[in-house]
């Protein structure tokens, strides 16, 4: 699988000699934190086979099945304070949806803040990770990614048949995982050139492929479940949402979970 992503990748792509493909791992995203703190470059990348504990925002699993996904970590390195990567899931997504167009000829959305979307069910997820030093400087980031490539229904759990899919269902042909990588891992680090520089142009994009604007939906914090009508994405990537009484409230993801009214969307 190595060769075969390497022979899809971008001939700019400079960080071929730092990919590692294992067929499986616990979390690709674990094994870079560990990487990161020996001291791994910037570049340094993980695509694994399986994973046998794959997890998402607030612990949640996330399915790896073997030979089914692409399942990919990344670590990058900006040196910058934590307020100039508030945008990063943001900047993630929309690369992944460039990633997913490159190699299955169609563009997923995004349901807000990290999921990738398409026809009402999920096709993958992002997970992105900071290290800080002891003066709060950002002096590693892990974006962790899992999209769904040839699951059909009757692979998901039945628990998660009603709102999963993959790249197969959607286009009803085969998906080349080695290819989609490659794609995931190009449109990163052509991410990774204007992260910093191209906040507002990232956002502006990410508010195109967001399928959460303009929808009800319900925000659950804990027990308390309320609703509104989600209206923009701010700078900092928080989805500012209209409440019943007029008022309109940032929601920050790390605080509060997003579920569309009349189902997952």
């Amino acid at each position: 699988m190595r060769e075969e992503i390497l022979s899809c990748l971008s001939r700019e792509y400079p960080w071929r000699e730092l990919l590692t493909y294992e067929p499986s791992v616990g979390s690709t995203n674990d094994v870079l934190k560990q990487l990161a703190r020996q001291s791994a470059p910037e570049g340094t990348a993980l695509v694994a086979g399986h994973q046998s504990t794959g997890h998402g925002r607030r612990g949640r699993s996330f399915s790896s099945p073997q030979g089914m996904g692409v399942y990919l970590s990344l670590l990058l390195r900006p040196n910058c304070a934590v307020a100039e990567l508030m945008h990063l899931t943001c900047a993630v997504g929309t690369a992944m949806c460039d990633a997913v167009e490159k190699a299955a000829g169609f563009r997923p959305g995004i349901k807000w803040t990290n999921d990738l979307v398409y026809g009402r069910r999920k096709l993958g997820g992002i997970l992105t990770e900071l290290i800080l030093n002891s003066q709060g400087i950002v002096e590693g980031c892990i974006i962790g990614i899992g999209i769904n490539c040839t699951q059909q229904l009757s692979d998901f759990p039945p628990e998660l048949r009603d709102m999963a899919g993959s790249l197969t269902m959607i286009t009803g042909s085969p998906i080349s995982r080695g290819l989609l990588a490659a794609s995931m891992l190009d449109c990163l680090y052509r991410m990774n050139t204007i992260l910093i520089s191209s906040r507002e142009e990232i956002l502006t994009r990410y508010r195109r492929d967001c399928v959460t604007l303009g929808q009800e939906v319900c925000l659950v914090r804990g027990e308390e479940v309320r609703h509104g009508l989600a209206l923009d994405i701010d700078p900092s990537g928080a989805l500012m949402v209209r409440l019943p009484d007029g008022q309109v409230e940032a929601v920050n993801s790390g605080e509060v979970s997003v579920r569309g009214m009349y189902g997952y969307i």
